[in-house]
Formats: C-alpha cells, structure tokens, sequence
C-alpha cells in the first residue's frame, strides 16, 4: 500500500470561482448557500478538493493495512443531479436528524439533496455540526511517521 497515492487532493482553486462556474442556476444558488453555511457552521474557510468538492476541514486516516491520508471532513459538491454533501452520515445524531430534515436520498457515505427549498436548513446545519465534530475529534487521528 505504501505506493497507493489519494486522488482527491486539496487544490489551489479558489471556491468562490469554481462555484460561479457552475452552470446549473439552482445549484449555483445553493452552492453560494451551502458555502456560506459550511463556513458559518464550521468556523473553516473552503478548499477546493480535487476538481468538484468543497470541503471544511480536514481528517487524518491510518489504516491497519498502512494506507494513511487526509480528507475533508464535510463539505458539498453540486453536482447535475442534486448538491452531494459529505461528511454528514457517520455520526451518532445523523439518523434522528435525517428524519427531520426533508427529501433526500443517502448514498455511500452521501448525502444528496435536489435543492435547499426541499430540505428544513436548521436540520441540515445541525448534520453539519456535528458531522464536523465527529470528523475533526473523533475520526481524526494522529500522524506517525513512516
């Protein structure tokens, strides 16, 4: 595992021009949306995740097996479909809060919502809380040398 290399890496676009370009009307709204809360909710400012993912933070990983790495520990990206949020699934709380929030659909580890006007906007902060806590304090874990 030790040549094994993650694809989504940080990137040095900047979020607010990789959200003006995207070319669906609703979802662009709810991306400048979503970008303002993830920010608000986190205290993070964006990175730009491999070419379509914004993310709020960041998680160290270190498998059994050696492979290691960083990700985000939530964000979106608005994708044709619907916005796909990350990071919004794993911890304890979400099930309770997932009956509240609206129409959505759950993927492998996403979340997809078709727009903001679907889904109950407190609910999906309070995903965002806690989803960053759980992320940032309880999956993060720390970097060996190796």
């Amino acid at each position: 595992m030790a040549g094994y290399e993650n694809k989504t890496k940080p990137t040095q676009t900047p979020v607010e021009e990789f959200i003006a370009q995207v070319e669906h009307p609703v979802r662009r709204a709810d991306a400048e949306v979503l970008d303002e809360m993830f920010r608000r909710v986190t205290g993070e400012e964006p990175v730009m995740w491999g070419p379509t993912m914004v993310g709020y933070g960041s998680y160290h990983y270190e498998y059994a097996s050696g492979h290691r790495g960083d990700a985000l520990a939530v964000g979106f990206a608005p994708r044709k479909a619907s916005q796909s949020l990350y990071g919004l699934l794993v911890q304890p709380e979400a099930p309770e809060l997932l009956s509240k929030l609206g129409k959505h659909k759950v993927g492998k580890g996403c979340l997809y919502v078709n727009t903001l006007a679907d889904v109950d906007v407190r609910v999906l902060e309070e995903l965002i809380q806690t989803g960053y806590r759980h992320m940032t304090e309880l999956v993060d874990q720390p970097r060996t040398e190796g």
